[in-house]
């Protein structure tokens, strides 16, 4: 799969089938973040790969999000900004979500190549997830990626097809803010220079 085919086929998937997915593929999406930025060579996002069912029904009630508990693997993404903090202060937070953000893009894409389903979980009770998988204090638990084959069901009713997308004029300024025009530039001749 090309690049640009994974980025326009990537999506946020609630319904699982039944079948359980190949870990290896799991594993080989998890093994793609590593290749995003990591300020000062420090890269402190985190993963951890759940098939407990026990504690992936644990994570459901913690999100409050019953689709989770459907899953048969899990995935916890976790920051230890603490190696950036001493580098670079207080902007070390901010890197370290930057890291996160960049590695769990390429994470998703990954798993999109491998024909596996997940969609992002933002919103959790952390100190819950931190008492379910043992995570220690002074990390931050970034998101959670429930992950499965989509059903059939699940790809009738997708709209990948026909998602509205932001259009690129209503993201894209030049030059400053606000700026949607582009001034053409200028080809310098050798005698003007």
């Amino acid at each position: 799969m090309k690049l640009m085919e994974a980025i326009e086929k990537r999506k946020s998937v609630r319904r699982f089938s039944d079948k359980a997915p190949d870990w290896r593929k799991i594993l080989r999406a998890i093994d793609a973040a590593r290749y995003a930025p990591s300020a000062g060579g420090y890269f402190v996002t985190k993963f951890i790969l759940v098939s407990d069912s026990k504690k992936i029904v644990e994570l459901a009630a913690a999100s409050q999000q019953d689709f989770v508990g459907k899953a048969k693997y899990v995935v916890v993404v976790v920051t230890d900004d603490s190696a950036l903090v001493r580098s670079y202060d207080e902007r070390g937070v901010r890197y370290a979500t930057q890291q996160s953000g960049a590695a769990i893009q390429n994470f998703l894409l990954a798993l999109t190549e491998q024909k596996l389903a997940t969609t992002w979980v933002g919103h959790f009770v952390d100190e819950q997830v931190k008492r379910v998988l043992d995570i220690s204090e002074g990390l931050y638990v970034e998101a959670i990626f429930p992950i499965g084959i989509e059903t059939a069901v699940g790809i009738r009713y997708s709209v990948v097809g026909s998602r509205r997308k932001t259009r690129l004029d209503n993201i894209l300024f030049f030059d400053k803010w606000g700026n949607k025009q582009m001034v053409p530039s200028v080809k310098l001749s050798r005698e003007a220079v």
